[in-house]
């Protein structure tokens, strides 16, 4: 069984019923809508069909709304594009309307404000570069580096981060609002600079009537340097290696993605890895062999989950894709058991929750236990066992459908619905027994460690571990 996660993009490849359904069945946990593109009434729509296609199935996906953010752009071209040459003159005009071969505007106004000579400029991912010689008023005057085809909206990032653009745009405040009326799980804020703009995403979430996890995105180079706090202050944290490799170099991104995932899983906190993990699936039946090594290393790193992006959003083999995924998860997972935390010996625990969920994985490491079973109803308790160096499958088991959708990130958990909302600990013992032989993960006789607490049904308060055999007392 799978233990790292899949979060799958929605787009114009997967947006019937019939492909959302089939993503599903191959085994996506999560989809991501990506709010750059599309609208509230199409999301809205999609997010039923999910919602109707994993209650049919009895299954629990996650919806993630990944705000677009700040999108640093170039204005348009008269006839769609330019070439530029090694060595070319190109202004960035902030009063353009409509760019040539001498110059282009600007979506971003005050660019000009915050860049000067010396400085370069990444346009379309970096695939051109620019040297900034000179800046009179809207205008900014380069020489280009590295010169390519550059076509209307590209993005820009300047080398080394250092832009002033509010992570929070009036868009974004707007979807925020769109991601609580469709019941989002995840909402994911894009280029984040410090801890402040988590919580002000948060703040506008709760002010919603929200109540999904905050992700953020590291992407920015400002970010690295509030990397602690950052993560403190969000649920989960993406690895977001495009932008990111833009500001940072490309050669600092499978450090910092080592690092990031470190020290997320030190802090207790969930991680997606993301970005151009298949890419070329994008038009290929098969991925790379560099594409299906950098998705193992990130399964060896710890993460969470690994994200498709154009891959199943505008790619012609969505689903050959996930199913890639979904291999190379496995065998990666089959060939190391991962040290992801320090041992029981060397930290020290400060809740009850967190001491029961490590005494699981101490014991489940040194008896033939065939599951962790956790009845959990905020998910708590399973975010420390998920932490945790074990290698039995856990099962949580949550009347909570909003839990049970959160806990589809985490690692090595799988989820099932328990239908009573409060039952005292013998009679939920019962239960759990009954759906796991009824699902057929579990036989008769088989040792189980369940976590639970002596009146089921109040979050946080997981305070009893017991061991014992199915079907008996």
């Amino acid at each position: 069984m799978r233990k790292t996660k899949i979060v799958a993009t929605l787009g114009p490849s997967t947006s019937s019923q019939e492909m959302l359904a089939r993503m599903i069945e191959a085994g996506v946990d999560v989809i991501r809508f990506n709010f750059s593109h599309g609208s509230a009434e199409h999301y809205t729509q999609a997010a039923k069909s999910i919602r109707e296609i994993s209650n049919a199935r009895q299954c629990s996906v996650g919806i993630l709304c990944d705000l677009q953010g700040p999108k640093i752009r170039i204005g348009q071209f008269e006839h769609g594009s330019i070439k530029l040459d090694k060595g070319d003159q190109f202004i960035l005009d902030a009063k353009c309307q409509l760019g040539n071969q001498a110059r282009v505007g600007l979506d971003y106004k005050s660019l000009p404000k915050e860049v000067q000579p010396g400085v370069v400029l990444l346009l379309d991912d970096g695939r051109i570069t620019m040297l900034v010689d000179q800046v009179k008023a809207s205008e900014i005057y380069c020489t280009v580096i590295t010169g390519g085809l550059l076509s209307n909206n590209k993005g820009i990032n300047k080398q080394g981060g250092g832009l002033a653009a509010e992570s929070l745009t009036d868009k974004d405040r707007e979807d925020i609002k769109t991601a609580v009326a469709i019941g989002a799980d995840f909402l994911a804020i894009s280029f984040p600079r410090s801890a402040a703009d988590i919580h002000l995403a948060r703040q506008l979430l709760i002010q919603a009537g929200g109540h999904a996890h905050i992700v953020a995105k590291i992407e920015r180079a400002e970010a690295i340097e509030m990397l602690e706090e950052i993560i403190e202050a969000s649920d989960v944290v993406m690895v977001a290696r495009g932008d990111l490799g833009v500001e940072v170099g490309d050669a600092l991104v499978p450090s910092l993605q080592k690092r990031i995932i470190k020290l997320a899983r030190a802090k207790n906190k969930v991680t997606i890895t993301a970005t151009q993990m298949l890419e070329s699936m994008i038009n290929s039946a098969i991925p790379t062999r560099a594409e299906v090594s950098d998705v193992a290393n990130a399964v060896l790193d710890g993460t969470d989950a690994v994200m498709l992006s154009a891959e199943t959003a505008s790619g012609q083999y969505p689903l050959e894709a996930i199913a890639a995924m979904d291999r190379v998860c496995i065998e990666a997972e089959n060939e190391q058991a991962l040290q992801m935390m320090p041992t029981a010996d060397a930290r020290r625990f400060t809740k009850i929750d967190e001491s029961i969920a490590m005494a699981a994985s101490y014991v489940a490491e040194h008896l033939p236990v065939k599951a962790v079973v956790a009845l959990s109803q905020s998910g708590a308790s399973v975010l420390w066992l998920s932490r945790s160096n074990i290698t039995a499958p856990i099962y949580a088991l949550s009347p909570s459908s909003e839990t049970r959708r959160r806990l589809k990130l985490y690692r090595g958990v799988h989820t099932l619905a328990l239908n009573k909302e409060s039952v005292d600990m013998r009679e939920s013992s019962v239960i759990a027994e009954e759906v796991l032989l009824k699902k057929g993960v579990l036989t008769q006789g088989d040792l189980i460690l369940m976590m639970s607490c002596e009146h089921f049904g109040k979050a946080g308060n997981t305070n009893t571990l017991k061991a014992k055999f199915i079907g008996k007392e």
